[in-house]
């Protein structure tokens, strides 16, 4: 039954098998939380929070994402551990339950905080919470869980950190979180302190996720050899 369990993993294991996967997230957080600390620390009308400059934004994110993880792919892991390609049907479902279970996540997120703050609550002290417990489980269900523990069970120390780092956030004092957006009320409708504390939030899952896969990257490099150069041989008509 291990046998069988560990095949079953193989897939998942192999997808985020140089760290790639998880540079590619960490970025995108980190990305986002800088053009929104950006957007709430600028003036209302200044360019940080024109939307053509957010559109360009995400734009060149997505194409840095795109065009980086293709690259390190072709030149880094492909040639060293080869191309796997799994059946699509299954892999498609997938995506498109993920893609639905995390559009209704958010919606409900989105949808308790606006009705937290219209109702005057302080969302601070639970926003960074869930939003770090649900990171977490996520790791742990779909990257940690995915790996043998001899191999890299430290990869369990992220979700732990991403839980404990989130709820030591909620717990920070409001009027520090909201030294992190002080134009939040003006630029986005909702209190500095919920939003402040999201960015460090965001911050942390960001930079959780490029340790991880800069470690996950720096031993991939170490337990993989490049393929071996054949020389040239005057005559040979194989080596060309």
């Amino acid at each position: 039954m291990d046998q069988i369990d560990s095949l079953l993993k193989r897939p998942r294991a192999y997808e985020n098998i140089d760290g790639v996967g998880e540079l590619n997230f960490g970025f995108m957080c980190l990305a986002f939380a800088l053009i929104q600390w950006l957007q709430v620390n600028t003036p209302e009308h200044s360019i940080w929070n024109r939307t053509y400059v957010f559109v360009v934004w995400v734009g060149l994110m997505v194409m840095v994402m795109y065009f980086g993880s293709k690259a390190i792919k072709k030149h880094i892991t492909f040639p060293r551990t080869g191309f796997v390609k799994y059946g699509t049907p299954g892999k498609t479902r997938s995506a498109i339950v993920a893609m639905i279970a995390a559009a209704c996540v958010a919606a409900a997120a989105a949808a308790g905080v606006f009705f937290a703050v219209r109702a005057h609550w302080n969302p601070t002290s639970a926003l960074p919470a869930v939003v770090g417990s649900f990171v977490a489980a996520g790791y742990a269900l779909g990257i940690a869980r995915t790996v043998p523990w001899k191999a890299a069970g430290w990869k369990w120390a992220v979700p732990v950190s991403i839980l404990l780092g989130s709820i030591a956030i909620a717990a920070l004092p409001a009027d520090l979180t909201a030294i992190l957006a002080p134009n939040a009320l003006a630029i986005t409708g909702f209190r500095a302190e919920p939003v402040g504390a999201y960015l460090l939030c965001l911050m942390l899952i960001g930079a959780m996720f490029l340790i991880s896969g800069g470690i996950t990257f720096w031993l991939y490099l170490r337990h993989t050899q490049a393929p071996a150069k054949e020389a040239y041989e005057p005559g040979n008509p194989d080596v060309q």
